[in-house]
Parts: C-alpha cells; structure tokens; sequence
C-alpha cells in the first residue's frame, strides 16, 4: 500500500507573494526534524508528502508535533484513477483509520477535470460500491461522524481520513528574533513557545542568583530550555546566564519593602534591552499575565516596561492560569516548573507588594543603589551563554555549590 503523510500548511495562504519563501523555509525545518529517521520528501506544489518507514511512525508523527507553520497533517493513501482501484483502497483505509463504527460520508475533489462529470458522482459512486461491505457503519451526508476524503489529481488518486492538527502559525527562521526573560516558573516557558509558533526565533535570558537562590532553579531552566530546544529548526537554543547576585543584595537590602520586586523587574528589563540592542533581538519577551500578581497589574507594567524602548511581547496578557498550565503540560515544562526550588522573583515575596507603583518613587528607590550602573555592566560582562539540545546532559548540581565556578568549568 502507498502510504505517506500530507502536510497542510494554514496562515501561510494569507503570506501572498512571499508565500513560497515560507514554504521553503518549512520544507528546511521538516528537512532537520526527520533528518535522523528514514524518510523522503515529495513536494507538489504547496504540497509536501513524506514517505517513511513503518516501524518509524511514531517518531515521525513525534517530530511533526514540533514544526512551527504546519496545520495539520493526515495518512494519505495513493492509487491510479480508476473507480475499482479506489474503491478498493478505500475500503481499506476505512479499515485501518475507522477506528470505531460510526456514520461517514465521502468527499471529492476533483483537480483532474477529464475524469468523470463531477465530484459528487465520485462521491455517489465510491459510497455506494463500498457500503455494503461495512459493517455497523452507515452514511451521513449532513453530520457524519468521519469523512473519506478522495482527491482526484492529475497523476493519481488520493485517499485519507482525518486530520492531526499542528502547531499553525509560522516557520521560524523568516521572522524577527526576541529575547524572552525567562524564569523558572510556569507561564515564561510557554510565553517562549506561543512566539516560536509564531515565527519568531528565541534566545534565553535568565538571572541567576545563587547562593540567594537554590543551585536547583538554575537546573530547573537549563531542563526547561532542552524541551524549549525541540521546536528550534535545528534543535539548538541559546540559554544566557546573567550572574545577579550583587544586585539582588543591594536590592534587599537597601530599597523599600513593598517596592522590591517593582525595581528588580526595572533592572531586568534595563539589562535585557542592552543585551537585546547588542546581539541584534528585535523584541523582549515575558510570561505576564494581566492582574496574575501584584507585579502584573496595568500601573506596574506601566511602570517597569518605562525603561525600555524596544517591543514587549506579552503572548499570555489574557491568559488564566489553568490554560497556561494545560499548555505547560503539552510542551512538557510543567513537572520541571514546579519543582520546589525559587529563583530571583520567587525567593523573596514582600507581604504587601505595591500594585500601583509609580516611576517617580520607583526612581527615588533605585537611586539607593549607588553602584547599579557598574554592577549592571559587570553582570552582563559575565553572561555565561550555552547552546541547549534535547541531548544536553548537564547536571550544573553535580558541580558544586558555586553556580559561577561550576558554569566556567563546563
């Protein structure tokens, strides 16, 4: 049996002109997710089959999952256009892909106008020669529960059931690329993952600050980015180590209670824009989520993104909690985020954080840091930069207990 998987593409018919340089570029992604399994590639127009190996199928449906620009993809099935022939073959796939007695109809499209009078007298004819060889299933034309869904093309025949759906959006590699702050937590993770659906290439950005906080939290965001790596087209991402200890003191110690995580957040976004502007990123990116904390409400997003001017990209700002998490489960960063070990926002919550702060207070609090400037430049100076794979095998705990010395041993 001729059997392969169709690949549809979605928002990319919206793309015009520039349509084709998106396919290519998915075409390229698909190229790298299956470079390590059996399998060729067909391309008919904006169309790409993929012919693999059977005892490889779940691997390949597996690796699918993670390319950004793809709807949805379904089993396709190849015969010559001749009614017998797909009658038959028909039959068949309604066997293997039926996976329970339901109600179906036949749909026909009918590219090759030379063959027959039309796509319902296909549909008509293919019904009514392979009924009565189903058991327990009849035909529904309003609501059927399935679809065999026939193609007649001008080189053959095609035969499929069903649809798994993809990611959607975009390829990655076309877009702009952004830098996503990302923390240990749930929501920034899949912050990271709603934007590659998009398109749009990533790099980590994450402070550590041990001793303050437990060596496990940065474990906790080099496990989290090997499972972010996945739907990279190669496979790598890049994950930045901002030491921020210093800092995170000097913050504790000497600025305003309720006021400590509004100037941290102002530090972060500070550094994270002279990062970005340096290595070219067009965007930052965050997990916020409008009124989740006190940090998150419109006064203190106001307040924190003021000392920035590049785009703030804020895919969750809309999303309750439980969404995010289902998300987090699918992409699997969930168990990874939960693990009971805090990073800089976490360590240390204020019992009455401000929720509506205000930038002329905020800058009287960061002037008690008389040092900021020269300990910004020094943290960024000491970035340490990995390249993550689903492969990297790192255990940073196994090092020691000195995070710095540990990363400079690697």
């Amino acid at each position: 049996m001729n059997r392969a998987i169709l690949v549809r593409f979605g928002d990319l018919v919206l793309k015009g002109k520039n349509k084709p340089a998106f396919i290519k570029q998915i075409k390229e992604i698909l190229k790298q997710k299956l470079r390590k399994l059996n399998v060729k590639f067909e391309y008919q127009h904006d169309r790409i089959f993929v012919h693999f190996d059977e005892i490889e199928e779940q691997q390949v449906l597996k690796q699918l999952t993670y390319v950004s620009g793809v709807h949805s993809y379904s089993f396709i099935y190849k015969t010559e256009k001749d009614l017998d022939k797909i009658a038959a073959l028909s039959l068949e796939v309604i066997q293997i892909e039926m996976k329970f007695p339901s109600t179906f109809k036949v749909e026909t499209k009918r590219i090759d106008k030379t063959f027959l009078s039309g796509s319902l007298e296909v549909s008509q004819r293919i019904s009514g020669m392979i009924l009565p060889k189903l058991e327990g299933v009849t035909v529904d034309v309003k609501n059927p529960e399935q679809i065999l869904n026939i193609e007649i093309r001008l080189d053959a025949a095609y035969i499929y059931m069903g649809k798994i759906m993809g990611l959607g959006g975009f390829p990655i590699g076309l877009g702009p690329k952004s830098l996503v702050m990302l923390s240990g937590g749930i929501d920034s993770p899949v912050a990271a993952y709603l934007m590659m659906k998009k398109g749009i290439e990533v790099e980590l950005f994450h402070f550590e600050s041990t001793p303050l906080t437990p060596l496990e939290s940065v474990q906790k965001v080099i496990d989290i980015s090997k499972k972010l790596s996945k739907y990279m087209p190669n496979d790598k991402i890049k994950l930045h180590l901002v030491p921020f200890t210093k800092i995170h003191e000097d913050i504790l110690k000497f600025v305003e209670d309720s006021y400590i995580i509004t100037i941290m957040r102002r530090i972060f976004y500070r550094m994270g824009e002279r990062f970005a502007i340096k290595n070219k990123l067009d965007a930052l990116i965050n997990g916020e989520s409008i009124g989740q904390v006190a940090s998150q409400t419109l006064g203190s997003l106001k307040v924190v993104e003021s000392v920035t001017t590049l785009p703030i990209l804020r895919p969750l700002i809309t999303y309750d909690k439980n969404p995010i998490i289902d998300i987090s489960k699918v992409i699997e960063t969930y168990d990874i985020s939960v693990r009971p070990f805090n990073d800089c926002c976490s360590i240390y919550v204020p019992q009455r954080p401000v929720t509506n702060p205000t930038i002329e207070f905020s800058l009287k609090q960061e002037e008690k840091l008389v040092d900021l400037e020269a300990l910004m430049m020094d943290a960024l100076n000491h970035i340490k930069t990995l390249e993550i794979t689903p492969e990297t095998d790192l255990e940073i705990a196994l090092h020691g207990f000195d995070v710095r010395e540990a990363l400079n041993n690697l």
